[in-house]
């Protein structure tokens, strides 16, 4: 099925984009940011489309990276992509950091994503086993068939955008649920301590 199908990352310190028309990659661009994506995200994607000719309203779908990753940039690629596909009439589809990584890997491997503080996210992939992700120190020895595929492993076949972009269109003609961010630690930030105001009548 030919399917047009913008995709996009905001899980990593960078904005990454790319758009997938006829089975193949018609553009992408990313840019490294610490902060700044929300306000970013949606000019870069209009960008890239407007970059071959295409527009919103031609979208067959919207796929999504959804974690693990940064919270807040997590959170806007996921509400982007709820957005537009609500407003647009097409499906998202939310693919995790780990199954980018592998896209274009066939045999057995692990993932590895950055977790910061000196830990990764790592997921490893055996045939039909799949193993829960879970948080490792860096140093860590592992325990996985195959090869460690990203942070402090080989480098992915493919950009995380354009991984996204092909398994979003290879789950089109599956149900998919709804893009949903992928956290497998707490947020940084703490609640407040102060208790709450008093609301007066």
């Amino acid at each position: 099925m030919s399917c047009t199908v913008l995709a996009f990352d905001t899980a990593a310190p960078c904005c990454a984009v790319a758009v997938l028309a006829g089975g193949r990659v018609v553009a992408q661009a990313e840019e490294p940011m610490q902060k700044g994506q929300a306000e970013r995200l949606m000019g870069l994607c209009e960008d890239v489309l407007s970059g071959t000719g295409l527009a919103f309203h031609d979208l067959t779908a919207i796929g999504v990276g959804v974690g693990p990753g940064n919270f807040t940039g997590i959170r806007i690629s996921v509400a982007a992509a709820r957005g537009l596909a609500l407003g647009l009439g097409v499906p998202a589809i939310g693919v995790s950091g780990f199954d980018a990584l592998r896209f274009g890997h066939d045999g057995p491997c692990a993932t590895a994503i950055a977790a910061r503080r000196g830990h990764l996210y790592v997921q490893s992939f055996d045939g039909g086993r799949v193993s829960a992700p879970v948080i490792v120190p860096e140093d860590a020895i592992l325990n996985h068939a195959g090869p460690l595929i990203g942070a402090r492993g080989i480098a992915p076949a493919h950009s995380t955008a354009v991984a996204i972009a092909h398994l979003a269109a290879s789950r089109l003609g599956t149900p998919q649920p709804r893009p949903a961010p992928l956290y497998l630690r707490p947020a940084d930030a703490a609640p407040a301590r102060d208790s709450a105001p008093v609301i007066l009548p």
